[in-house]
């Protein structure tokens, strides 16, 4: 787990600005993550006569979409506040390599993207939905970076999985663009292999709520975002 930050909050951020990262250093793991191929991530698993009785099936009508907007605590913390939204997983998309560690993502040299990918049902939350939350949840017109945390990992970035929603996300940035005066730097393509990041970064807000980066950037965001009150 991450280590504990210091008691008072202003101590915090300066401690973490003097270091030139917004988050805290967080320990090394060995165990890569497993892929999930946009191909085969909503593909049904066979149930053989002598497994356990399956799970509930998620809604027939279930999609998914993946962002980079940032800190994937951050994109996860927002967007699962969402009614409609089944589930939000952190992870990396966009590389070069197999089986990326959040450490050599954090290198640069990977090439990924911190993202999100989100479950969710189009019957209660549309596509276009999300889209807007996403543009109004980072900063989209600066590149490689939201706030103290820069790099490529920290890119803007939608990665689609239809043509359908190809073409709303180029209708979204249209739209978004219009309310800023700087140019939209967000990138838009197909959906490549998504990674999940290791099990300590998932429903991180959620778990670490007092956590010093939480208290200082996403308790903020949220009640900034009107979501503070919500699930």
């Amino acid at each position: 787990m991450s280590r504990h930050w210091p008691s008072l909050l202003p101590l915090a951020l300066a401690s973490l600005v003097a270091a030139g990262c917004s988050r805290p250093e967080l320990p090394a793991r060995t165990t890569a993550p497993t892929a999930v191929p946009p191909a085969a991530a909503n593909a049904a698993t066979p149930t053989m006569p002598s497994d356990p009785p399956a799970a509930p099936r998620p809604p027939a009508n279930r999609e998914l979409a993946t962002f980079g907007s940032g800190c994937f605590w951050c994109a996860e913390a927002v967007l699962e506040q969402l009614d409609g939204v089944l589930d939000v997983t952190s992870g990396y998309a966009g590389g070069k390599v197999e089986h990326p560690t959040y450490d050599a993502v954090c290198s640069g040299t990977t090439g990924h993207a911190e993202v999100v990918q989100v479950a969710f049902d189009p019957a209660r939350i549309d596509y276009g939905t999300l889209l807007d939350w996403f543009f109004r949840s980072h900063d989209p017109t600066t590149l490689n970076r939201q706030g103290a945390d820069e790099g490529t990992q920290y890119r803007s970035v939608i990665f689609f999985h239809s043509e359908a929603q190809h073409q709303a996300a180029l209708a979204a940035i249209a739209k978004a663009q219009a309310r800023l005066a700087d140019p939209i730097v967000t990138q838009v393509s197909p959906a490549p292999t998504f990674w999940p990041a290791e099990a300590y970064h998932q429903d991180y807000f959620r778990n670490h709520p007092d956590q010093g980066y939480c208290r200082a950037m996403i308790t903020p965001k949220l009640k900034k975002l009107g979501l503070d009150t919500k699930k």
